[in-house]
This record gives C-alpha cells, sequence and structure tokens, in this order.
C-alpha cells in the first residue's frame, strides 16, 4: 500500500498520508508520486495546491516541515493546508478562543447536575450517575462515566464530540441513547447527532462537513 495516495476533488487535490506508515517510507512514496507527476505529459500544466491529509495522525512541527520542504523542491506543487482527522486539546482550546465557547474542567459526581448555556469544552471528569446538560454543543475532551445532553431542550441540531465509548447516556435535544459496551471506539473525534430521520446516530470527525456544514464552517474545516 503506498503511504502517500494523491486524490482529485472538486476544489483541487488531497494529498493522503496515510497514518499506518512510517514518516520515512512517507517521504519515499512521495517523491516517488511527485517526480512521477513532473514527467507525466498528461498531467495538468497549472500549479497544483494539495490539501495534505493526515488521517488520524497528527504531525509534529518537525514532520511538517519535512513535508512541506520536499513539496518545494517541485515548483508546480504547493500545500495550501495540512488537516488531520483529530480534535487535539490545542485545537478544542483554540475553538474556544475563536467561537466564545465555555470552558469547563471539573469534577460531576454521582446525582450532581450541572447545567449551561451555549457550547462547551468540557475538559473534566463525570461519574457515573453525573450529567452536564447545555443547550449548545459538548466537546468533551475529558473522562466521562455518566450523562452528556446537548441541544437542551429541543435543539436537534446540536451535537457531542469527543470519546463517548465510557458515556453511561449520551443525548441530544430529546433523543438518546444508552451507550453499551464496545458499541463505540475510544477515540476522540466520535460525533454524536440527530440525523434526518430524528434518530440519535454516530459518526466521526471526518464526516463533519457533512453532519453539519455550518459547524465546520465555523470551526474553519478542522
Amino acid at each position: 500500500m503506498q503511504a502517500a495516495v494523491l486524490r482529485g476533488t472538486q476544489n483541487g487535490y488531497d494529498l493522503v498520508i496515510k497514518q499506518s506508515a512510517g514518516l520515512d517510507q512517507v517521504m519515499i512514496d512521495l517523491k516517488t508520486l511527485l517526480e512521477n507527476l513532473r514527467v507525466d505529459p498528461k498531467a495538468d500544466a497549472g500549479k497544483i495546491s494539495l490539501d495534505v491529509l493526515t488521517e488520524d495522525r497528527i504531525l509534529t512541527a518537525e514532520e511538517k516541515q519535512r513535508i512541506e520542504h520536499l513539496v518545494s523542491q517541485y515548483p508546480r506543487f504547493e500545500i495550501h493546508k495540512m488537516t488531520a482527522n483529530v480534535m487535539t486539546i490545542a485545537d478544542a482550546l483554540q475553538l474556544k478562543e475563536r467561537d466564545n465557547v465555555h470552558l469547563l474542567s471539573k469534577v460531576i459526581r454521582n446525582g450532581q447536575d450541572v447545567e449551561m448555556q451555549g457550547d462547551v469544552l468540557f475538559l473534566g471528569t463525570i461519574h457515573e450517575g453525573g450529567k452536564l446538560c447545555t443547550t449548545g454543543n459538548i466537546f468533551s475532551m475529558g473522562n466521562v462515566n455518566g450523562i452528556l445532553q446537548a441541544g437542551y431542550p429541543e435543539d436537534e441540531t446540536k451535537l457531542i464530540m469527543g470519546n463517548l465509548q465510557t458515556a453511561q447516556q449520551v443525548r441530544i435535544a430529546e433523543q438518546f441513547d444508552i451507550v453499551e459496551a464496545n458499541e463505540l471506539a475510544a477515540s476522540n473525534q466520535t460525533i454524536a447527532y440527530v440525523n434526518d430521520l430524528h434518530v440519535l446516530s454516530y459518526g466521526q470527525l471526518d464526516q463533519l462537513k457533512k453532519i453539519n456544514p455550518k459547524l465546520y464552517n465555523q470551526i474553519g474545516g478542522i
């Protein structure tokens, strides 16, 4: 399997960096790909802008520099942006600064209900039997063994994002799901949302543009 794959989109080209490959192999395959395109007579003769997608891999600054340096050796190509499917705590904190998201970092114990207004970035712990409820979206980067409710009381356009695997229950507006063991992957990129049939469903962060285009544009296309 190639560690670097180019695919065409309506807006240009995506350069997909496979998360399972080591960076040295990525660099080898990327150089081969760029060389082949450089000499391919059928390739677009104009400037090619690349959106680099790293799947669930978060590149370090040094790794980004290595990729940028290699691409810069081929004048026909330029990197437009680099994105990953994973939301880090740094991403979430940037989201807080950009969109006035309320930061909550506390322990919510059994029998406690915490009610808030607007979007919430949660960095604390919810014990089983505890509940965090808000009128907006919930971005959870904490430990959740209790209940999360977004869109209270009846806004089905809101969503919950984060590691929901250990949550006791997930609610959006009046829709809810009791999370079963192993129902969800242990991933900070799970999205809970209400679909067009008014059923609570789950997706992944890379599907956010389709699930909620307004929020996707609001946070700059993570």
